[in-house]
């Protein structure tokens, strides 16, 4: 079976993160929607409908169209794989799958089903996500045991260990939801975590690090200081102290040490946030709200945001006072003036520290690095 995974053209919606993957390559929760839809169908064959220029590294594919802003579970897979040629899947007004060209309409009401509508999203509904994830990923598994160094506050039952893991005098807490720890995770000792919590394969807790639910940590990322309610997609590094809240930060991203972001206003009131698909700053209904920054994007030492601030893809901050809201991609921001990283030098150093993982800067990453300086 072949699934197309669709961004129902909202690229820019979940931008800056997307500028460098579709929509269903957003991790929150254990997984991306496509290793969820991979889970829930082992067989499948998965395509993307995105941009053009990602489409060399996320090849389409004519298989069952799904809308990825829709978080995959049981009863919606069975759903799609039930559909019939000419077959669309409605819940409301919200197209959720369809089965070639749409002739018939399908009515549903797919219980707890979670629509992604706004990039603040990832982390508002992650509690919910990472709580479902956490219950058809590891039912019928058996968890590895947590050493007597550690303390365990709330239910075994709620705690997940894969294979590999290195884990002393910490203190895990499920009282308020589960937490899932991936292969070969090490975390150091005087760490303190608190459900929900996903810390996904190969990361590393640096030591004495707090970090509160709702939170996901993933693969390979390196995180110490303060974190609540925010998302990791992979291979970054906030290794030092500083308070990170109500933030999404990509991949390859780099905080230095001190690195803080505000995500509350001292008034309390409603904050803004630049958008991509509107191009320009836009009010929101929410209170929380810290940063957002793009892949392979960095920050010195002691670097302060406000509220609710966006980086774009492969800039870096290195200022003493607070930069501004919305920094676009390739930039290098200091007190005293903003300038253009070269595209050439940002792939040059896009390629020094994915190989310092053993990871490789592809030809399909030099397309997309060059559509997002030109564009």
């Amino acid at each position: 079976m072949k699934l197309l995974l669709s961004d129902n053209q909202l690229h820019l919606r979940f931008a800056p993160l997307t500028l460098t993957r579709p929509v269903a390559e957003l991790r929150c929760g254990l997984f991306t929607n496509a290793e969820r839809w991979q889970m829930l169908i082992p067989a499948a064959q998965i395509g993307y409908e995105t941009e053009n220029y990602l489409t060399g590294k996320f090849v389409a594919n004519n298989g069952i169209w799904i809308n990825a802003q829709c978080i995959a579970n049981a009863q919606f897979a069975h759903m799609t794989c039930n559909l019939q040629d000419g077959q669309a899947l409605y819940q409301n007004d919200l197209l959720l799958a369809k089965n070639g060209m749409e002739k018939t309409r399908v009515q549903c009401n797919i219980s707890n089903l979670i629509i992604l509508e706004n990039r603040w999203d990832l982390y508002k509904k992650n509690d919910a996500i990472l709580r479902q994830d956490f219950q058809i990923y590891t039912t019928n598994k058996t968890s590895t045991a947590l050493s007597s160094t550690n303390l365990l506050i709330g239910s075994k039952q709620e705690l997940f260990i894969e294979e590999g893991t290195q884990i002393e005098g910490a203190t895990l807490n499920t009282s308020q939801g589960p937490i899932y720890i991936g292969k070969n995770v090490e975390i150091m000792e005087g760490s303190m975590l608190r459900g929900p919590l996903a810390i996904l394969d190969g990361a590393v807790v640096k030591m004495g690090a707090k970090i509160y639910g709702a939170t996901t940590i993933g693969p390979a990322c390196r995180i110490g200081g303060e974190v609540s309610n925010s998302i990791f997609q992979a291979f970054s590094n906030k290794g030092h102290d500083g308070f990170l809240g109500s933030a999404l930060i990509g991949e390859w991203c780099n905080l230095g040490a001190d690195t803080n972001c505000s995500n509350l206003k001292n008034n309390y009131s409603k904050v803004s946030t630049y958008s991509y698909e509107q191009q320009q700053q836009i009010s929101s209904s929410e209170i929380f709200m810290g940063l957002t920054m793009g892949d392979h994007s960095k920050t010195a030492i002691n670097v302060q945001f406000n509220t609710a601030s966006v980086v774009g893809v492969s800039s870096n901050i290195f200022c003493s006072k607070f930069p501004q809201k919305f920094i676009p991609s390739f930039q290098w921001v200091s007190d005293e003036q903003t300038s253009t990283f070269l595209l050439d030098k940002a792939i040059e150093a896009a390629s020094a520290m994915m190989a310092r993982r053993a990871q490789v800067f592809s030809h399909h990453d030099t397309t997309i690095f060059n559509f997002l300086a030109k564009n």
